[in-house]
């Protein structure tokens, strides 16, 4: 019996060939990658698969009777359950019709053994330290914007002061500037009204020396 075959034998159990076709895939596929991740699949009263170490050794050729080595690789085996061995001995017989020919699961067995109760707290526990992790880092992030933007605003707070401290001294330079040139137009003036005023104490002087002149000459 081949692939086709067996869909074909449970069709019409499941609902149809597509069903059937759908159904195996799922398991087949559901078996491979457990034993590939090394776990083992059991199927009560049916067998099970797991996943087996072989070491390097050394082999035969039948060929030839040559002596080669044969590297470490792993391998699936199967192992058949006692129901299935009872079955294809003929200790038991056969059940007929559409009867199950394995056991049924036992109650309980299908939500999970301890081993898997085990995979799940841990796979939950990782979770939880994952998102605890990522709730810190939030945090951290938080803080570090919350003091940059302080610090910005801080240094821009300085700035503005330092600018408004120019901005008065260069009014206050330029105030002083202003009085200087007024009170230098003020002075100016005066300066020159004294100047002018000198030439005639000159002349005055100059009156006099002739008067004395005349009057020695009469």
């Amino acid at each position: 019996m081949n692939k086709a075959q067996l869909v074909e034998a449970i069709a019409d159990k499941v609902g149809g060939r597509q069903q059937a076709a759908d159904a195996v895939d799922v398991v087949l596929d559901a078996i491979v990658r457990a034993v590939v991740a090394g776990d083992r699949v059991s199927v009560t009263g049916f067998g099970s698969f797991e996943k087996v170490d072989r070491p390097a050794r050394y082999a035969r050729n039948p060929q030839t009777g040559e002596r080669v080595r044969v590297k470490k690789t792993s391998v699936p085996r199967f192992r058949a359950g006692q129901g299935f061995k009872d079955l294809v001995s003929g200790s038991k017989k056969l059940p007929k019709g559409g009867e199950v020919a394995v056991k049924k699961a036992p109650k309980g067995s299908l939500s999970g053994g301890a081993s898997t109760r085990a995979t799940t707290k841990a796979a939950a526990k990782k979770a939880t330290a994952k998102k605890a992790t990522a709730k810190k880092a939030a945090a951290k992030k938080t803080v570090t914007a919350a003091k940059t933007t302080a610090a910005k605003k801080t240094t821009a707070k300085k700035t503005t002061a330092a600018a408004k401290k120019t901005t008065t001294a260069a009014k206050k330079t330029t105030a002083a500037a202003a009085k200087k040139t007024a009170t230098a137009k003020k002075t100016a003036p005066a300066k020159k009204a004294t100047a002018k005023k000198a030439p005639a104490k000159k002349t005055t002087a100059r009156k006099t020396t002739a008067k004395k002149a005349v009057a020695r000459k009469k």
